[in-house]
């Protein structure tokens, strides 16, 4: 069911969570997957992003999200928690059993609070060992590349980013995600040069849905921007709280 929604006419809207409860939300609205967003995961634990927490507690709120929801769950492990292909393979086992169907894996690294990419090669030669080793041992599993280069440059992003894209379908990723892509013209340029559904991401400057789908995008997710809009509020009510010395703010009538 997962990988169908990436081949429908329109576009399907993936829910980013990072709890159980934000998980039955989504679930109760009406959305017809779930993604977990490694930001807010991280943010609600009180670390910053970019692998910043042991892969066994992504492991426990994966299982936590899981136990509420039948929603198809897509699970951000960031560059895999791992360096080898057979440990990355072992993490996406554990996830597939606690009934995750889909993951993202992206091409950087996050280095003193800077993106940096990998090399398009290794990452791909990695890419293609992780798919075998999945096969050969029977785990089915919606492979989607996250590749950083709209982060680390988008002014000159578009060739390397279809060069990468062609050598991850050659590799075996079942999907690519291009954050902070947002420019029509290129939007284009990039479904016309792969056959890979393409994600893209909540931005300020992204076209409406509608348009989205005129241009060729399968999957838009929201990133952590849901998760910071909801921290905003919370924030505000706080003060408001503080500042009025009444319970007010909450509309508890």
């Amino acid at each position: 069911m997962f990988k169908e929604l990436h081949q429908q006419k329109s576009p399907f809207l993936l829910c980013n969570v990072w709890d159980a409860a934000s998980a039955l939300i989504a679930e109760t609205l009406g959305y017809q997957a779930l993604g977990t967003s490694s930001a807010a995961i991280a943010t609600s634990l009180g670390k910053t992003d970019g692998q910043n927490i042991p892969f066994e507690t992504l492991l426990t709120v994966a299982k936590q999200i899981s136990e509420v929801t039948n929603l198809p769950l897509s699970v951000d492990i960031e560059a895999g928690y791992a360096d080898t292909p057979q440990e990355i393979v072992d993490n996406i086992a554990k996830l597939a059993r606690l009934g995750v169907v889909g993951i993202n894996i992206e091409d950087s690294r996050l280095i003193n609070d800077c993106r940096t990419l990998v090399d398009m090669h290794d990452f791909s030669e990695k890419l293609s060992q992780v798919k075998v080793q999945l096969n050969d041992a029977n785990i089915e599993m919606f492979i989607n590349v996250r590749s950083d280069t709209y982060i680390v440059d988008a002014a000159t992003a578009l060739p390397e980013t279809i060069e990468r894209i062609r050598r991850y379908e050659s590799a075996g990723a079942d999907g690519i995600f291009l954050p902070c892509l947002t420019a029509a013209d290129d939007i284009s340029k990039i479904v016309a040069n792969c056959s890979l559904p393409l994600n893209v991401m909540c931005m300020p400057e992204l076209a409406s849905f509608d348009q989205l789908q005129q241009l060729g995008v399968k999957r838009i997710s929201m990133g952590n921007f849901v998760y910071d809009n909801m921290l905003a509020h919370l924030e505000n009510t706080l003060l408001s709280i503080k500042q009025q010395g009444s319970f007010k703010p909450l509309s508890l009538v």
